[in-house]
C-alpha cells in the first residue's frame, strides 16, 4: 500500500477520529502487526500539537501464556501502579486510539472461565475510574491488517496478497479517498440528517422481523435520542469514535425486549468465534441462547454480570452501505456491525440521553440506560429484515424494508 495513502489514513484517525487538540495527551493501543503505520499515527498526533503520545502494544500469544500460567488471584488483581495509571487518565483525559488487527481465532483454546472470572474480579476496582471518564474524553477505534486476520478474510491467498487486499478493504470502507476529511464531513452530515428524522418520530418501540425467524420488539427510553457519526465530548470536542461507521444508534429501555432474534453474521468475542446463533428475550432479559459454534462462550458472555443479559444498543445500518456491498465477512465487529443492523448486549450509552450534559451518569442510567462490564455488538440485519417504529401517538412508521431504509 502506498505510504501517501496510509499517511492520509493516519491523518484521518488523528484529525477526524479523536480530533487531537493542542496540549492533549494521546494513548494508542495496537498489536505488533503494523509498527510503521503506528509510527505514522504517532507523528500525526504530534503534528496536531499533542503534548505526549504513548503506545501500548499487545500480542495475543502473550495473553494466552498469561492465562495459562498465572493464578486467578494474580490475573484478577489490580496493582497500585495500575490504579495510579487509571487516576492519571482521569486527570489528563488522553485521546484514546485503538488500532485493531487481531486474529479472530487468536485466543482459541484459552481458559474462558478463568478469563471471565479475572475480568469480574478487576471490574469493581476499575469501574469507578471509567465512570469518571465517561463521555469526557475522545476515542477512536480503527483497524490495520494483521497477517492471520488477512488470511481469515482472504483464505487461499498468499499472506502478502491477503494483507494488501485487507488494506484495500479497510481504506475503501473507511472512506480514505483523495480528501478523506471532506468525505467524512459529508458522511457525518448524512447520518445526522437520518438521526434528525428518527428523532422527529418520537419512537416508543421498534419491531424487528425477518424470514430467518427474527421477531423482536424493543422498547425505547422516552428521553433518548438517535445518534450517528461523530459526537461531542463533555469538553466540547467533536470526534468520530468509529472509523468506519454507518450506523444510527440509540440506547433502548432496559427491561423492555420481547421475542427472538437470529444473528446474521459470526461474532468474534475475546478472540474466539460464535456462529449461527439466536438470542431470546423475556421482560428485557436474555432467557435462552443457542449457537451452532461457541454456545458455551455465548452463555459465558451473557452471564458476565447482571447487565450483560440486557440490551445496551439498537443500531440501524442499511444493506446498501460500503461494507455490506463489499461482500466481505471481516470477522471483526468494527466492520461487520457496520454492514448490518445490530444490537448490543451490555452497557448502554449515557450520551444518547437528551441533555445528558446536564445530568449525572447515575441519572442517565436511572432513566433506563443499561450498565454492564461488557458491550458486545452482534449483527442481525439481512435482506429480508423489516423494522417498524411504534410512535408516541400510536402511529406505525416503516423504518426498514428489505434490509434498507424505508425513507
Amino acid at each position: 500500500m502506498k505510504k501517501t495513502v496510509l499517511r492520509e489514513y493516519a491523518k484521518l484517525i488523528v484529525r477526524r477520529g479523536v480530533n487531537v487538540q493542542k496540549g492533549q495527551e494521546v494513548l494508542i493501543r495496537a498489536g505488533l502487526d503494523q509498527p510503521e503505520f503506528v509510527a505514522m499515527v504517532v507523528e500525526e498526533a504530534y503534528k496536531a500539537k499533542a503534548k505526549k503520545v504513548t503506545v501500548q502494544w499487545n500480542y495475543q500469544p502473550l495473553d494466552k501464556l498469561h492465562y495459562r500460567y498465572r493464578t486467578l488471584k494474580t490475573l484478577g488483581a489490580v496493582e497500585e501502579w495500575e490504579k495510579a495509571r487509571e487516576e492519571h487518565y482521569c486527570e489528563t483525559l488522553p485521546c484514546r486510539i485503538y488500532l485493531e488487527s487481531d486474529d479472530p481465532d487468536g485466543l482459541k483454546g484459552i481458559n474462558m472461565e478463568k478469563m471471565a472470572k479475572a475480568r469480574q474480579m478487576q471490574y469493581p476496582i476499575l469501574k469507578p475510574y471509567r465512570d469518571r471518564r465517561e463521555n469526557k474524553d475522545q476515542w477512536c477505534i480503527a483497524a490495520v491488517p494483521g497477517a492471520a486476520w488477512a488470511k481469515k478474510v482472504f483464505p487461499g491467498m498468499r499472506t502478502s496478497t491477503a494483507m494488501e487486499k485487507l488494506w484495500e478493504a479497510i481504506l475503501t470502507t473507511s472512506r480514505v479517498t483523495e480528501d478523506p476529511v471532506k468525505a467524512w464531513d459529508a458522511h457525518n452530515a448524512d447520518l445526522q440528517g437520518r438521526c434528525d428524522y428518527l428523532n422527529s418520530l418520537h419512537i416508543r418501540s421498534l419491531h424487528y422481523t425477518a424470514d430467518n425467524g427474527t421477531d423482536l420488539t424493543v422498547g425505547m427510553i422516552p428521553e433518548a435520542v438517535w445518534c450517528g457519526g461523530g459526537e461531542t465530548s463533555l469538553q466540547g470536542i467533536f470526534f468520530n469514535p468509529n472509523i468506519p461507521t454507518e450506523e444510527c444508534f440509540i440506547s433502548p429501555m432496559r427491561g423492555q425486549a420481547e421475542g427472538i432474534v437470529y444473528a446474521s453474521k459470526p461474532l468474534s468475542y475475546r478472540g474466539q468465534l460464535i456462529e449461527n446463533f439466536s438470542v431470546r428475550f423475556e421482560n428485557g432479559k436474555v432467557v435462552e441462547v443457542k449457537a451452532e459454534k461457541g454456545e458455551e462462550l455465548l452463555k459465558t458472555m451473557v452471564s458476565m454480570d447482571e447487565g450483560a443479559a440486557y440490551l445496551g444498543e439498537c443500531a440501524l445500518v442499511p444493506q446498501k452501505s460500503p461494507i455490506s456491498e463489499s461482500g466481505l465477512l471481516f470477522y471483526n465487529t468494527l466492520f461487520d456491525e457496520n454492514a448490518a443492523c445490530h444490537l448490543a448486549l451490555g452497557m448502554g450509552f449515557a450520551d444518547t440521553i437528551r441533555d445528558f450534559q446536564n445530568k449525572t451518569l447515575e441519572e442517565c442510567r436511572a432513566l433506563g440506560v443499561n450498565d454492564s462490564m461488557i458491550h458486545e455488538d452482534f449483527m442481525i440485519g439481512c435482506d429480508s429484515m423489516n423494522i417498524d417504529a411504534i410512535c408516541e401517538d400510536g402511529k406505525v412508521v416503516p423504518i426498514f424494508r428489505g434490509g434498507n431504509w424505508a425513507f
